[in-house]
């Protein structure tokens, strides 16, 4: 699968801290993929559906990318089917 094609994506690197808790609102099927940091709200978009985990790995992709790390360090805690979802960062 390809990176998500997005233009520009907010600094995130500062959530790059283990046992970090990340809290988000997620969009799916959305026109493109985004990632929208207002305050302490961080909300994401994605183009993917909301089906079979598409939209969670997406969510896990565009999140890393915006964090700089790998994707395989971000494990999706709570909102498997939901629209808020925690990730945690597991260091490394």
């Amino acid at each position: 699968m390809a990176k998500p094609k997005v233009k520009t994506l907010p600094d995130l690197s500062h959530l790059a801290r283990p046992g970090q808790e990340i809290f988000l609102r997620v969009t799916p099927k959305a026109a493109r993929d985004s990632v929208t940091l207002a305050g302490e709200v961080l909300r994401i978009t994605v183009t993917a559906p909301p089906e079979d985990g598409k939209a969670n790995e997406a969510v896990r992709k565009l999140l890393a990318r915006a964090m700089g790390v790998a994707p395989s360090r971000l494990d999706l805690r709570r909102g498997q089917t939901a629209r808020d979802k925690t990730f945690v960062y597991l260091g490394g």
